[in-house]
This record gives structure tokens, sequence and C-alpha cells, in this order.
């Protein structure tokens, strides 16, 4: 691609930019003027501004160092080491309190008469920190300039009363906790001592060191008690042995017949038991055994055995005891005396080792003990002694926040108060103005590209020749019309189009129909055109205008011409040229009428055959064969017939026509058809196999056209003379 190529391509589109500006300019206009003069509103209604500045400086209080007291209360930190301080104080001069309390002091008032809201009242205060140094700037404006500086002094003075107030709240806060731990304090020191104490009473400790040695003593009389206790005790089981071997019993039965020999209700019942049994053995020599007095001394027996029994059994308990052990000599019973009370020797013996050994496992332990309480002890020594110095600590400590909290002095020193603005500051109009201004401009552009976008109709002669692609044969410019032209007819929903010469003057209209004509003319070298149909998209693009007036043209330039109106729905060419209506070309296909009753001259070498009475199919009337007939005729008689008839869309009348014609002169009128529609049309025409001519672009308006289009809009010095060739300029060659 060249160079030239590429700077065509820019040229073709900045002028398609300024086409939209050129078609939508009202919009771009009106929209500017609007911005324009709510800018100048706002700005005229802003009142003069008057700025007042004070200034702060942040710094850390050093008082506690005269004190003696450490610096923690009002020390000035920052939690990140890149952290600045004086950018947390910049966020506290313009926190809620500080604000709040400036509004209730000077009674500040919004334009409603309410209290100033914070947010409102922080967009008009500016609080900044000077970069490099610890100085904190307060800027306000307001329209009275002694406010302003009220309200700069009053914000500075809030913070510092709320800086000094808050450190002593610092302090009393520090010394609210010291008084909570304090009690902590105290009872932890008692609670050690008691655990120590505790600790001593439980573990019986006075001295831990004579302690240990005398526990070793101890156990060192003990093994010699225990060694001693051990001898005896092998002495009384020696004698023990050798005394149950001569009773042959041992101990506990021993001790069980000794109770038992000895025991009155036993011997008793023994006896009679014995007695019994004796005279039941002399009875059962004189008797059977079922003698009533074998049965009753039988049944004696019987219950002595079972009381001597339960007398033993209450003597003995559970051990096993035979009728002859009931009764035991003093020999044995000697014996058995001598075992009781070996057997009472060895158990004492036997508890005597076992008390001993216990005190002596007891006293081992606690000398084995001893390092783990001595332990302990340490531990609870120190714990002591750590409860003790906290509690000392906080003591103190309560003492020094006292200091503290009587001191007065805050973080930041004030550096200027401000002083009350001789002069305003702003605000600029002209900014607003200028302003308002640009932003017109920006939203009328938009706008215009907006409404461009969204309008689908065809908007100038480029867009025409691009979506119909048809050969252009004539631009018809438009005129400025009165309201009083376009009024329309009673019962007609349309204006009336106008005649080149009678109404309307012959520049620059006539000379845009002299070009069609020529271009018509030379359209077809071999064999000249005879007869056009006249039709457009959609209806109102003015084809009945165009037919009209080309007629008019032609008539002019010595041919002879007939216009006929072959709108059969809405016919307008009766209304043009001030006709009747009642017979036309109807009447003369229907033969109601000759076609020389029905033509009527309107200008010299002009006649226009009305369309008569409205049929109810007149595409079945125009594909007659009458009409074929009829259109012979015309030949013969006229230099040119014109065929104005209905729009294409959704009606054939134009189809039908252009078959008995030299073809179709399609007329276009920019902002009245749509890109939809003219596809349509242009599809059908396409489809049908209709012979197009040419498109005639109708109400163009010059000033959105380029020139190249366009002929000069400069008027001939004579309107009603001839164009001559030399003044003819043709179209751009598509």
């Amino acid at each position: 691609m060249t160079i030239e190529s590429l700077k065509s391509i820019e040229e073709v589109d900045i002028h398609k930019y300024l086409e939209v500006l050129q078609r939508r300019w009202l919009a771009v206009v009106s929209i500017f003027i609007l911005s324009v003069t709510l800018g100048c509103l706002y700005a005229f209604s802003q009142k003069p501004s008057y700025k007042a500045e004070g200034s702060l400086m942040i710094k850390t209080n050093r008082t506690f160092s005269l004190t003696g007291l450490p610096q923690d209360i009002g020390k000035l930190e920052s939690l990140n080491v890149n952290d600045n301080p004086l950018e947390t104080q910049v966020r506290i001069i313009g926190s809620n309190p500080v604000l709040e309390t400036t509004i209730k002091t000077l009674n500040l008032k919004d334009a409603k008469g309410k209290p100033l809201s914070i947010p409102l009242f922080a967009r008009q205060l500016t609080i900044q920190g000077i970069k490099g140094t610890d100085v904190v700037q307060l800027t306000y404006k307001s329209n009275d300039p002694q406010q302003a500086a009220k309200v700069v002094n009053t914000v500075i003075n809030s913070y510092i009363n709320l800086n000094i107030q808050a450190n002593q709240e610092e302090a009393i806060t520090a010394k609210q906790v010291i008084l909570t731990e304090i009690p902590k304090a105290e009872k932890t020191v008692k609670k050690a001592e008691s655990e120590l104490r505790t600790f001593k009473e439980n573990n019986r400790i006075v001295a831990l060191d004579q302690e240990a040695s005398v526990a070793v003593d101890t156990v060192s009389k003990l093994d010699n008690q225990i060694s001693q206790a051990l001898a005896q005790l092998n002495d009384v089981k020696g004698r023990l042995e050798q005394l149950r071997a001569q009773a042959q019993v041992n101990s506990q039965q021993g001790v069980i017949e000794a109770e038992l020999s000895q025991a009155p209700g036993v011997q008793k019942v023994l006896a009679e038991l014995q007695e019994t049994e004796s005279k039941l053995a002399v009875e059962r020599t004189r008797f059977a055994p079922e003698h009533p007095a074998i049965v009753a001394l039988e049944d004696k027996v019987a219950v002595l055995k079972k009381l001597l029994k339960e007398r033993t059994g209450e003597v003995a308990g559970n051990a096993s005891v035979t009728q002859g052990s009931l009764q035991v000599g003093e020999l044995r019973q000697s014996l058995i005396a001598d075992i009781t009370r070996a057997e009472a020797q060895r158990v004492g013996l036997e508890r005597q080792i076992a008390t001993l050994t216990q005190q002596r496992q007891a006293y081992a332990q606690r000398a084995n003990y001893l390092p783990k309480l001595e332990q302990t002890q340490r531990e609870l020594e120190r714990k002591l002694q750590a409860a003790q110095g906290t509690y000392e600590t906080l003591l103190k400590k309560r003492q020094e926040v006292d200091i503290a909290q009587n001191q007065k002095l805050p973080n930041a020193r004030v550096v200027s108060y401000a002083l009350v603005p001789e002069f305003p500051e702003g605000p600029r109009k002209i900014l607003f103005i200028v302003g308002g201004g640009a932003v017109g401009i920006f939203l009328g552009l938009i706008a215009a590209f907006g409404i461009d976008l969204i309008d689908r109709s065809v908007k100038t002669v480029k867009e025409a020749k691009e979506v119909l692609r048809y050969t252009v044969l004539g631009i018809i410019p438009t005129l400025g019309r009165t309201a009083k032209d376009d009024a329309p007819i009673p019962g007609l929903d349309r204006s009336v189009p106008k005649v080149i010469g009678r109404d309307i003057p012959y520049f620059p209209v006539g000379d845009a129909y002299q070009i069609l004509q020529v271009n018509l003319k030379f359209l077809c070298s071999d064999k000249p055109l005879k007869s056009i149909v006249v039709t457009s998209s959609v209806p109102k693009e003015g084809k009945s205008e165009v037919s009209a007036n080309l007629a008019v043209t032609m008539a002019q330039s010595g041919r002879r011409v007939l216009l006929v109106d072959a709108d059969m729905r809405h016919p307008i060419q009766h209304h043009i040229w001030d006709l009747s209506n009642a017979i036309g070309l109807s009447n003369v296909l229907i033969g109601q009428v000759t076609l020389d009753e029905a033509l009527q001259q309107v200008m010299p070498n002009l006649e226009v055959l009305p369309c008569g009475i409205l049929p109810p199919n007149p595409v079945a009337m125009l594909d007659s064969q009458r009409m074929a007939v009829l259109m012979s005729n015309f030949a013969k008689d006229y230099d040119f017939i014109i065929f104005d008839t209905p729009p294409l869309t959704g009606i054939a009348d134009a189809a039908v026509l252009s078959t008995l014609t030299d073809g179709i002169l399609l007329v276009v009128r920019p902002g009245v058809v749509d890109l939809n529609s003219a596809n349509a049309a242009k599809d059908f025409l396409n489809q049908s196999g209709q012979k197009v001519l040419g498109i005639v672009i109708n109400g163009v308006n010059v000033k959105n056209e380029p020139n190249s289009y366009i002929y000069s809009n400069k008027a001939p010095q004579i309107e009603s003379r001839l164009p001559s060739s030399s003044l003819i300029k043709l179209s751009k060659k598509q």
C-alpha cells in the first residue's frame, strides 16, 4: 500500500467523523450550551472561600526524666521500624473525638441548620505532616474568615486537651492495673509462705541437716533390736515344736479341746448324752427295735447329739471336733496350756520383729527422701522470694504512677495558631466554566456518535452508494421548507411535492434535474430510453416529486413527455398538478373512458395521466394485456414516459411495470430509508431480475456532503435559462 493510499484512507475516516458532527451538530451544541450554563451557574453560585492555617509540633514528653520515672507513659512509638509516629498523630488529629469536640464547641451548622456532620467537616479540614519535620499543618476553608481561624485553633486545642487526657487516662489505666495486681501479688506472697509452712509441717521439718544424722543412728539401733528378737523367736519356735509332738495336737486344736473340756454347758450335755446312750444299750437287750422305749431313747440321743453339736459349735466354730476330744486329761491339758503360751510368745516376737522392721524402713525411707525434701524446700523458698519481689515492685510502681497522673503535659506544642485570613481564596470561576465547556464538548461528541450509531437510516450519499451499489444518476438537494409548505392536504398523510419553476426556485434543484436528465440520456448510447419506472424502497422518499420534476425538466428541453400516476394505492400526482382524479389510468384499463379523455396537459410538452379510481387489485390490472397495448400506444405518441409507482416494500406494482419499460429508476432519500429496507429492496430487485438503471438520491443536505458530490451552490444570474452542457457536472462514476 502506497503512502498516497494511506493518506486517502485517513482523509476518508476524518471526513466521516466530520460528517457525523455536521449531521448531529444540534445535539453537540445543545449539550455544550447546557454544560457551560450549568458550569456558569455553579461557578457564580459559589461563595468566596477563606483558608486559615495553623501548625503543631509533635514531640515526646521528657518530663518523666526530670521526675526519675520511666518514659513508657506518653511515649510516641511506632509498631514497625518504617512507620512514622507523625502519621499516627495526623490520624488522631482528624479522628472523630477531636472533630466532634470542635463541632460542639463552635456549634457548627450545615446549610439546613442541623449540627455539621463529622464526614462533611472532615472533608473541609486538611491535616498533613510536613515531610522531614515533626510539624503537622492544619488547613480549613470556610466562607467566614473568622470561623475558619476559630475552627483551626479549636481543633488544635481539642487535640492537645484530648492528648493530655489520653496520657492521664493511660496513667489511670496503669494505676488501675497495678491496684488490681497488688492484692493478687500479696495473695501470692501469702500463698507461698503458707505452702512453705505447710511443707515443713507436713514433713516435720525443723533442720534437715541434723535430721539426716539422727536418722542414720536410729536405723543402726533398730537393726540390733531386730537381730535380738529374731534369736528369741527361733528359741520359742523350737520349744513349740517339742510340745506339739508330745501332745500330738496343734496349737489351735489344743486350745479348742481345752476350752470344750472346761465348758459347763458342753460337759453337761455330754454327760447326759453318755447316760442316755447307756440306757439305750441296756433297753435294746430287753426290747425289740420297734419298742416305744427304744424309739424314745433313740430320739433323745438324736436330740442330745444335735444340742451337743450346737454347744461345741459355739465354742469351736467351724473346726472339726470329735466326741472323744470333748474330755481331756490333766496332763494333756497341761501340755495344751504350755503350747498355748509358747504360741502366744511366738506371735508376740513376730509382731515385735515386724514393728522394728517397719520402723527401720520408715527411717531408711526418710533418710533417702531427705535430699528431695531439701530440693522442694529450696523451690518453695525461691517462689516466696519471687512473689515478695513482685509485690515490692508493684508497690513502687504505684507511687510512680501517682506522680505521673498529676502531670498535665501533652505530646505536642503549638507552633502557630491560625490567624484570620484577610483575602479570600477561590473559587476560580473560570475553571468551572472552562471545565463545563470541556465536559459539554466531550458529552456532546459522545451523544453525537451514539445517536449516529443507533440511527440505522441511510444518512449520506456515500452510504447510499455503498449499500445499494447502483449507478448514481442524480443528486437532488433539499430546500428549507416552511411550516405552511409542509402542511398536508386534508385526507392526505403527507405534504404535496413541489415543482421547480412553479413552487420552488429553479436553482439549485433545476440544475440537479438537468444532470439527471443528461445522465439518463447518455445511459444507453445504442438505444435511447423511452420509458422508466420511478419507485423507492419505502414511502416518503420523494419518488412522486422526482417523477414530476424530471418530467418538467424533460418537457422544458423540448421532448414530449407523459407522466403516468401508476400508484393505485396512494396516488398523489393529481394533487401536485391540481387535477381531478375522477378518471385516469384505471378507468382506461377497464374501458370506461378513452385514453384521450383521461389525459390532461399541465404544461407545454407535458401531459399527465392520473391514477383514476382505486381498483381492488392493482397488480392484476397493471399486468394485463390491456396495459401492454396501452404501453405500445404511449411509445408511439410520446418521446418519454415516466411511471410513478408505489414503493418496493411488500408491493409488486413497480416490478410488474418494469417488464413493460426500459428499466427502474430507484429514488433514495437519506434519513428516511434505513439500511434494512434498502438491503431488502436491493435483494428483491436482484432476485426478480429487474433492470435497474440507477439511483437518484433525493433530499440531500448540501452542507453535510463533500463538494465532490454537489455542484457549486452559487446561483446563476438568470435562473430561468436552461443550463448549458458546460454547467452540468456529473456525479462520480460508481
